[in-house]
């Protein structure tokens, strides 16, 4: 059983109406900030579908994280995260097999976009429709605690979203995922899908057309993958292998600073903390405490 938190948007915005919500009409967090470390990688070894990257998108940008009291959106979310280079590696099954019975998706990573971006289920820490609730960037991205920059649901900026019927990404189980588009142009909406929000159907596949199972992205709840129809991998969910992260408050110590200049932060209990900024594994850099 999921346990929700309290966490995510503050407030509702106003592009949401009882039961539904407006995208046009919804605030998006301000800022560009380009990632040009950025890298993600894909290969087939054996029987596996590698996948690895720093975690940041390729070909694209992000908006500012932590949220700014002067943006807009400061009013309804408060991201207080900083955007952090991860360290992911996945080996997927290349030929993934439907298992006996579905299994429920993680709060968290469900799968990896073709630029690098981690997709996220569609809720939020207090169990909400994240896409309507949260305010993410123009790339309808944000990051979590810590640091990992990820979609709950389609993103204008992961090449061949709007084109008809590309692979835009991979779940954690094997099976792609697809435009919302079908080969003919029309539009894949949930009746079109299964309980997992995926079908059978033609997918090129590593330069060939295969009739495979694949989930669809779409414009509706639940949006990418509402369960795993096939075996998803071990602790994939978390990221693949990753090290562990410097304090959210040391990184943020360090935004726009030079290796080695002097930094300092406070930590949660309030003790304060002086060093310098160093570059940490996976990119960017964090505050050092003096003598480490």
């Amino acid at each position: 059983q999921t346990h929700f938190r309290r966490g995510g948007a503050r407030h509702a915005g106003s592009w949401i109406h009882g039961g539904a919500w407006n995208a046009d009409q919804k605030l998006a967090v301000q800022g560009n900030v380009a990632w040009p470390d950025a890298a993600f990688f894909m290969k087939v070894s054996g029987d596996k579908r590698i996948l690895y990257g720093n975690g940041l998108p390729v070909g694209a940008g992000t908006g500012i994280f932590p949220i700014r009291e002067s943006d807009p959106a400061y009013a309804i979310d408060r991201n207080p995260n900083a955007v952090v280079p991860q360290n992911v590696h996945l080996a997927l099954p290349l030929h993934p097999k439907i298992a006996s019975l579905p299994s429920c998706v993680p709060m968290g990573m469900v799968g990896v976009m073709t630029n690098g971006v981690a997709l996220f289920n569609a809720l939020d820490e207090a169990g909400r429709d994240a896409v309507a609730h949260e305010v993410q960037d123009k790339c309808n991205g944000h990051p979590q605690h810590e640091g990992m920059y990820h979609y709950h649901g389609p993103s204008p900026c992961v090449k061949g979203w709007n084109k008809d019927d590309q692979v835009i990404g991979y779940a954690l189980d094997g099976f792609p995922i697809t435009s919302m588009f079908d080969a003919h142009g029309r539009e894949i909406t949930n009746k079109d899908l299964d309980v997992c929000h995926g079908r059978v159907g033609p997918v090129v596949l590593d330069g060939k057309t295969v009739k495979i199972y694949h989930y669809v992205m779409t414009r509706e709840y639940p949006y990418t993958i509402g369960c795993f129809r096939g075996t998803p991998v071990a602790g994939a969910s978390r990221g693949g292998q990753r090290y562990r992260r410097p304090p959210q408050e040391a990184v943020q110590a360090c935004q726009g600073s030079a290796s080695g200049a002097p930094c300092g932060f406070f930590t949660p209990r309030g003790d304060e903390v002086q060093g310098k900024c160093r570059d940490v594994p996976g990119g960017g850099m964090a505050c050092v405490p003096s003598g480490r």
